[in-house]
């Protein structure tokens, strides 16, 4: 089974270099899935597909499935999944637990790693392509599971909701609860009841949590890397902030792939004569390309990774065709190994 997570900030052209790997490994004959967290659906629209949703669609490329999570409603799966079938709808009804499958990018990093987990444990499929949250330039990818579960085991939940032992709860409902519905009609709705309801039925999905967080870790420590950035400071700025964190959790990545990238020729017309537009501006280019060609090689040394160019077109490829030509072949074979 061969995994690979494409990390990057948001607009980097991820979810594009996410479906050209994708083609490459159906070309080659494995059974392979790629699965989005991007909402502007450009997966389907690279594919060729109309819609693209949670389940996974076949695409008119043989051997190649492509899925859109949906975060909130992964939320509800991994509820489903991790408590019984009455506290399951208790949380799912909660309106804290839907704050939380919402809005926060860690449970969204969360959900994307729980279902790709489901995915590779299903048997089938031989290569799993991830286009991962752009939160954090894809750190909270790695790190979500282990986050979530401490935060669900830690020890401010322990000190809200008190020991684990039997009828913990019925001594809280007794002791606490009328507390809570005094200070409730105060505050004019039932806001610290819900929270307390939520903390307690969230805490009994500790064990299948802590379970599928060592899980999910094993499928990262043996998947490839891929970092996708552009030449812009705030992309830059969050791939090597990636690169620093990335030891802790992973290991380095395979290749780092500068996307929109200018051709290195370029940068032999620095002294282009002449003082007309035409020749500024090829100065300008030229400066450019250099300039990119010294952030490579910062690159390669700072993320201990190579990095190997993505050139800059005039449009997104769209079209199987247009994707598995995307990529230099350089570039894959640093990715999914030689031909």
């Amino acid at each position: 089974m061969k995994v690979i997570a494409v990390v990057g900030a948001g607009g980097v052209g991820k979810t594009t270099v996410s479906a050209a790997i994708a083609v490459d490994l159906a070309r080659r004959g494995l059974r392979t899935l790629v699965i989005t967290v991007d909402p502007a659906k450009r997966l389907g629209t690279a594919l060729g597909l109309e819609g693209v949703g949670s389940e996974p669609v076949e695409t008119s490329e043989p051997d190649l499935w492509a899925a859109m999570l949906d975060a909130e409603e992964s939320w509800h799966e991994v509820a489903r999944r991790y408590a019984d079938p009455t506290v399951a709808r208790r949380l799912e009804e909660n309106p804290f637990f839907e704050a939380i499958a919402g809005r926060f990018p860690a449970s969204q990093a969360f959900a994307a790693a729980d279902t790709m987990a489901e995915h590779v444990g299903s048997g089938r499929w031989e290569a799993v392509v991830v286009d991962t949250p752009p939160s954090a330039g894809g750190v909270e990818f790695f790190t979500a599971a282990s986050d979530i579960t401490e935060l669900v085991g830690g020890r401010l939940i322990k000190i809200l909701t008190g020991s684990r032992v039997p009828g913990a709860r019925r001594m809280f409902v007794v002791v606490g609860a009328p507390v809570l519905r005094l200070a409730d009609n105060i505050l004019g709705g039932p806001v610290l009841t819900e929270v307390a309801d939520f903390l307690f039925d969230l805490r009994t999905t500790y064990d299948g949590l802590a379970e599928r967080a060592e899980e999910i870790g094993a499928i990262l420590r043996a998947s490839t890397t891929v970092v996708v950035t552009t030449p812009e400071p705030a992309p830059i700025s969050e791939a090597l902030q990636f690169g620093e964190a990335l030891p802790e959790v992973a290991a380095a990545p395979s290749v780092v792939l500068l996307n929109r990238a200018l051709p290195a020729a370029w940068a032999d017309e620095l002294d282009v004569p002449g003082d007309d537009a035409l020749a500024r501006t090829l100065r300008g280019w030229a400066a450019e390309s250099a300039r990119q060609i010294r952030l490579q090689r910062r690159l390669e040394t700072e993320l201990d990774a190579p990095v190997r160019p993505v050139p800059r077109l005039a449009e997104a490829p769209v079209g199987l065709d247009a994707l598995a030509q995307l990529l230099p072949q350089r570039a894959v074979d640093r990715i999914v190994g030689p031909s």
